[in-house]
């Protein structure tokens, strides 16, 4: 070999054995592990279908986890992704059995060390309810994360894949953990709590009107701007707490010369408490106040909402709690009130007790 051949090959080796040594060390490497995210269908509008292309109407829960979980491209390079159908029938039909059954589930699923997160794919009508119900019930600090659409997995631009994909992403992110259950629909994660449905047909149909997002997801990449200030999820003393029956609540919608028949036929149906959704600071006409004092004195656990949508009812501020034995639900909306109380009426039926529950949760 010549002296310039030599030079050649001995400059080559050595651009080429740092190079190699340098391949070499980054194959060492470990390669970081997906997230093991488990997703728990219930039906919804995210798994429904058109009769016919361009249809209104739809049908719910047409289509099984798979088929979504399918739909979605590039969902396995987030996480590994497994699926188990829980229910499958539109949120308006939600209903204490499938909370139950959903929420034991969840504790079961969240407590294997082979997952890492539960997703859960929802109807948005009452997806707020069983997402505050889980944020009450779960025993664990790893993401539970609630996703829907609002419209069918069949439609022109249908907003499914990408929340289920933007749903698996915040469920991914170690960064979500500790920060109770979660709702994600169109770029935005709010907490579960603070969350309501507010549009009937509009893609950002959820808001948290109270305290502001948990944070925005935009492509997979989720950016958090807080954390919940309310006790929640291993924290909650429901935690765990998921009996076969549920006790009986109902809510009394207020209105303009509205009488007491609707406090006394919730009475005649069983109900052991009641949520009013007032007027205002949780209010209503002088009749269903006295309905109301007249249940709280046999024990009934009386609730005090308010039909506006955001805002506090706090106590003693129109109507005299204190006299008349009746809870405030303070930043909760009367759906969710309803759901803390049926909580709270497996501990104490003693409207102090539950007060004290309603002001940590």
């Amino acid at each position: 070999m010549d002296v310039t051949r030599r030079g050649f090959v001995a400059t080559l080796a050595a651009f080429a054995f740092p190079a190699v040594a340098l391949a070499q060390a980054h194959a060492l490497e470990p390669v970081p592990a997906r997230a093991r995210v488990k997703i728990l269908a219930t039906g919804g509008t995210i798994a429904g279908a058109q009769s016919r292309p361009g249809d209104v109407a739809y049908k719910s829960a047409a289509y099984d986890v798979g088929v979504l979980i399918k739909a979605v491209p590039g969902l396995g390079e987030l996480a590994e992704v497994s699926g188990e159908q829980i229910a499958s029938i539109g949120s308006q039909d939600m209903n204490d059995a499938v909370w139950i059954k959903l929420g034991r589930r969840v504790n079961q699923v969240l407590g294997s060390p082979e997952i890492d997160a539960v997703v859960i794919t929802h109807g948005t009508d009452t997806m707020e309810e069983t997402g505050y119900f889980l944020n009450l019930v779960t025993r664990s600090d790893k993401p539970v994360v609630l996703v829907g659409s609002m419209r069918p997995a069949t439609a022109t631009s249908a907003d499914g894949p990408m929340n289920l994909y933007n749903a698996v992403a915040v469920a991914s992110d170690p960064a979500a953990r500790g920060r109770g259950v979660l709702v994600v629909l169109n770029d935005r994660i709010h907490f579960a709590r603070e969350t309501t449905k507010t549009n009937t047909t509009a893609l950002d149909t959820f808001s948290s009107p109270n305290r502001g997002l948990a944070g925005l997801v935009l492509f997979g990449k989720a950016r958090w701007f807080s954390r919940p200030a309310w006790k929640h999820t291993a924290g909650s003393a429901f935690a765990g707490v998921i009996p076969d029956v549920l006790p009986r609540v109902d809510i009394v919608y207020a209105y303009a010369n509205v009488g007491p028949e609707l406090v006394n036929a919730a009475l005649a149906a069983g109900a052991k408490g009641i949520v009013l959704a007032g007027v205002g600071d949780g209010n209503a006409t002088q009749a269903v106040i006295e309905a109301l004092a007249a249940a709280a004195k046999k024990g009934i656990v009386v609730v005090r909402s308010s039909r506006t949508n955001s805002g506090a009812v706090a106590r003693n501020v129109e109507v005299d709690d204190d006299k008349l034995g009746f809870v405030a639900a303070q930043e909760l909306n009367p759906q969710k009130a309803r759901v803390l109380l049926q909580l709270a009426l497996l501990k104490s039926k003693d409207p102090k007790a539950v007060q004290a529950l309603f002001d940590q949760y």
